[in-house]
């Protein structure tokens, strides 16, 4: 009998996991689900300004060919009611936009918190449940909500150099409960803010840097389960940007003089009613804490015996300086917009080296930006120092000549005979070598934790092939991004500049769209663009722009225009172009005005192709290629990219002009700088890669000019070109037939080439071919970074190029996907993903005997095209492909068209 039961159970326990499996089966193959809710790129974001925010969303299905037919999109300001009767408002609409959906409901109001959801309909007649709630809060709209006024310090300091840290406070108490409690703050110089003892957020370098006095960020932050019956705000403030060490020469004080805290604290009780605390004339200040100094460039002097043990909790009872308010106008205040600047990682030292003088230096194993964690135990007094380099000479020895006069130096006190954990405030350095002196005994790894610091920007892609130097080039161009993504896109991160130069941005800015989402990052700095271009259409060299009367110079301001055309090709993002419209047309009329009547722009100093190989002397500096050619060849590519602009923003009658005007600067190019046998004045790489990349040749000369290039390829056997040219002459080459020469360049080992610096030990992109010389000496110390992203813009061929992920332009966002891996030199594999903003695009190639197996995923609501150079023995997922399934795509190719899914593709290749 028992043996009967326990069979019977079998049965019955196996008849349950059958109907188990085949419900999770059918509910896994019939789901649609909504994933990945935003707002401007944002997920639940408080205290935004755009009066039109835009909803995106990704959908998830394990079906193949998915495409969005209608959405509905459901608004209420109670997160709890969103039946027909509460919810404030919807949009439904028979669409397949899934990203950049504009807001169409009633007026957005400060401070005004919004919920919502979306659900959607696919091509498979089924819905999908509704969305997680989502949310979005608006901040402070008009200069009008702000009862507070801006407060400094009652105290007399020395501006000419690096002032101790500003400690601000109050007290205040609160009798009733609380429903909720915001903080909206931002100030002349670098805050944190603490609130009970607790920081405030886990942003860091706020508020950020911005053009100061046409655009300062204020921050908002929910602090409800922060506030007690008693308490106390306290704010620390540095110089920063601000006030601190800024470029060259000293040169200090840029946006002024004296440090100020603005900040206000709005809470809503229970009951309805309302509190305001703000800053005014009853706040306290003191700049005698621990922080001695702290600046960007030169680093941080801290004495922990200084410090001011409850300083900001309620009760605290020493006596400091009263405040003085100070009326400045709040129009220029504006809600946070890029991603804030966070800690992103830490980094563990890799090795300890002993020095003879009692040093001791960290190898941090990577070149990175951000600084040190100190933890130590010793005499009350002693002083450590910590100094960060980049790399180290032939000897071995602590290099810090290329810093020129920024000192990134460390300088710890300490209090007690107990362990102590410092992190610096106010500064960060970027180095892979940090020297640490006076330490008590003898140190070990976990004396020091590497900080990495920088904008927290989403990654978003990785490629990987089967050679390690190429893979290591990969890592090198995501470091010098971090490294360089500190709020604004700097040139380098660690000696006395840290700017925002705008060639550098320009020319990386679509492989930085490819590793991390910054559309937001640019969109914010673009506002300062557009902010800092002064009457004559001029744009600065480096943005911010604190450079007096700089700017103008062909290939960097003309970031005025490429930049926000690479976001919006990257994420379809017209807004970006609706924004910034204005300021590309008035760079176009400085070019006009520049060039004359005969359309060359020959008459100005430009930096050229910066930093390029020159064959004549074997020099950096020069600009090889002739600048006249360069500059006439950008104003026509511009202005070529401000007619499509236009068209796309229907503006029929500039698209024209713009078009006309290209056009006629075409022509001046061909006569002036061409001769009859399509040779160019300036025989160099760099100019036949912009005469082709550009498309300023007809069709016949243009062919000439690819054979000319391809010749000069061959003769150096090596790259020459600089920061203009590199980003290009990969893609031009293999667009123009000459992939192998490509390849070549990408895979050569000795100097120059990108993999040079990765066999001398780089972590990060140089800003010269050879930063370090063959014999380990190094290049010019006045200019020399070892973390200098611009010749890592080679990151966006391997994606697109390699890995085979392209957008169509005509399509852009990867609505429409272009898929076509270029296999070459010795690679046998290659693989890379992209997270748009529909969701995942991954390629995986690898080859086997004279065939390549190619995996594609392609996400939904999205389409894409597979392009092969034979229509023969096409195998798409074990079956031959068809004529039928093919169509004819530029030549002898051929396409064929795929919805969402998986892939597996195995065709016959050509070597």
């Amino acid at each position: 009998m028992n043996s009967i039961k326990k069979k019977l159970s079998i049965v019955i326990i196996s008849f349950l996991i059958q109907i188990t499996l085949f419900n999770t089966f059918s509910y896994s193959q019939d789901k649609l689900l909504i994933t990945n809710p935003r707002v401007e790129y944002k997920t639940n974001p408080i205290g935004i300004d755009e009066l039109k925010p835009r909803f995106s969303w990704e959908i998830i299905s394990d079906k193949k060919n998915i495409l969005q037919t209608k959405f509905e999109i459901v608004f209420s300001n109670d997160e709890n009611n969103f039946d027909s009767q509460q919810k404030s408002w919807e949009i439904i609409k028979e669409s397949d936009q899934s990203i950049h959906v504009e807001y169409e409901g009633p007026e957005l109001q400060s401070r005004q918190r919004v919920y919502w959801k979306v659900r959607v309909w696919d091509n498979h007649d089924r819905i999908s449940d509704w969305s997680e709630v989502s949310f979005w809060e608006m901040g402070l709209l008009n200069s009008g909500d702000w009862k507070a006024e801006f407060v400094q310090a009652n105290i007399t300091e020395d501006i000419k150099k690096s002032q101790p840290a500003q400690y601000f406070r109050k007290e205040f108490e609160t009798a009733k409960k609380i429903k909720n409690a915001r903080l909206y703050i931002t100030s002349h110089g670098l805050y944190e803010a603490y609130i009970n003892g607790e920081k405030v957020g886990d942003q860091v370098f706020t508020p950020g840097w911005t053009s100061y006095n046409k655009r300062l960020q204020y921050q908002t932050y929910d602090i409800t389960n922060m506030i007690k019956d008693q308490n106390a705000i306290g704010v620390i403030l540095g110089d920063g940007w601000y006030r601190g060490y800024l470029a060259w020469n000293d040169n200090r004080n840029v946006y002024g003089e004296k440090l100020a805290v603005l900040a206000q604290i709005e809470i809503e009780y229970s009951d309805g009613s309302k509190s305001i605390v703000n800053t005014d004339e009853t706040w306290e200040a003191t700049n005698n804490g621990p922080i001695i100094k702290s600046d960007i460039y030169m680093g941080e002097k801290y004495d922990a015996r200084k410090e001011l043990t409850g300083w900001n909790t309620f009760g605290y009872d020493e006596s400091w300086e009263k405040t003085s308010v100070k009326y400045f106008d709040k129009n220029n205040l504006v809600a946070s917009e890029g991603p804030a600047v966070r800690k992103i990682q830490e980094v563990n030292p890799v090795k300890i080296i002993p020095k003879d003088n009692g040093k001791y230096i960290f190898d941090m194993g990577q070149n990175m930006v951000g600084r040190i964690r100190l933890n130590v135990k010793g005499e009350s007094g002693r002083i450590i120092t910590l100094r960060h380099a980049e790399v180290l000479d032939k000897y071995g020895n602590f290099y810090t000549e290329n810093l020129r006069v920024a000192k990134q130096e460390i300088n710890y006190t300490l209090k007690s005979n107990e362990i102590e954990t410092y992190e610096p405030y106010f500064t960060f350095q970027g180095f892979r070598y940090v020297e640490v002196s006076n330490f008590p005994g003898e140190p070990n790894l976990e004396s020091i934790t590497g900080i990495v610091i920088h904008s927290d920007m989403t990654p978003t892609g990785n490629f990987s092939c089967s050679d390690p130097l190429i893979n290591q080039l990969q890592s090198n161009i995501q470091w010098g991004l971090k490294g360089n993504f500190l709020d604004v896109p700097t040139d380098c991160p660690q000696r006395d500049e840290r700017l925002g130069w705008t060639g550098d941005a320009q020319v990386f800015a679509p492989t930085a769209c490819f590793n991390v989402d910054a559309a937001m990052f640019y969109t914010k700095w673009l506002k300062d663009l557009s902010a800092d271009q002064d009457s004559t259409g001029k744009v600065g060299d480096v943005i911010p722009n604190i450079l007096n009367n700089g700017g103008g110079h062909t290939g960097w301001a003309d970031a005025a225009i490429v930049v926000p055309w690479t976001v919006y090709q990257k994420y379809g993002d017209v807004r970006i172009l609706q924004n910034q419209y204005e300021s590309m047309k008035e760079w176009i009329g400085y070019m006009e005005n520049r060039a004359g009547n005969d359309f060359l722009w020959d008459n100005d100093w430009h930096y050229g192709d910066w930093l390029s190989f020159d064959a004549s002397s074997a020099s950096y500096m020069g600009a090889y290629t002739e600048t006249d050619l360069i500059a006439t060849a950008y104003f026509s590519y511009s202005s070529n990219l401000v007619s499509k602009i236009s068209k796309i923003l229907g503006k029929q009658n500039e698209a024209e002009y713009y078009a006309e005007l290209s056009k006629n600067i075409n022509k001046a190019f061909l006569n002036e700088f061409v001769t009859n046998s399509g040779r160019l004045v300036s025989n160099t790489q760099t100019a036949y890669t912009l005469a082709l990349a550009f498309n300023l040749l007809p069709e016949d000369v243009a062919q000439k000019a690819v054979k000319y290039l391809a010749q000069n390829v061959e003769r150096f056997k090596h790259i020459t070109t600089g920061f203009l040219g590199t980003p290009l002459i990969s893609k031009t080459l293999t667009e123009n037939g000459r992939i192998d020469l490509a390849y070549m360049l990408l895979t050569r080992k000795n100097y120059p080439s990108w993999l040079y610096p990765v066999t001398m030990g780089a972590t990060t992109i140089w800003e010269r071919w050879d930063g370090m010389k063959p014999d380990s000496t190094f290049q010019d110390k006045g200019m020399n970074s070892f973390n200098h992203y611009a010749y890592g813009a080679i990151g966006d061929w391997l994606y697109s190029t390699v890995a085979g992920i392209k957008m169509d332009e005509s399509d852009p966002g990867y609505k429409s996907i272009i898929i076509n891996p270029n296999p070459g030199g010795d690679l046998t594999f290659a693989e890379a993903s992209y997270n748009s903003m529909y969701g995942k695009i991954k390629t995986h190639w690898q080859l086997k005997d004279n065939s390549m197996e190619l995996n594609i995923t392609v996400p939904p609501n999205t389409t894409a095209y597979v392009l092969f150079d034979s229509e023969k023995n096409i195998i798409l997922d074990g079956n031959e492909v068809t004529q039928s399934m093919l169509e004819k795509y530029e030549g002898n190719n051929s396409r064929i068209k795929i919805g969402s899914g998986s892939y597996k593709f195995v065709y016959n290749i050509t070597k």
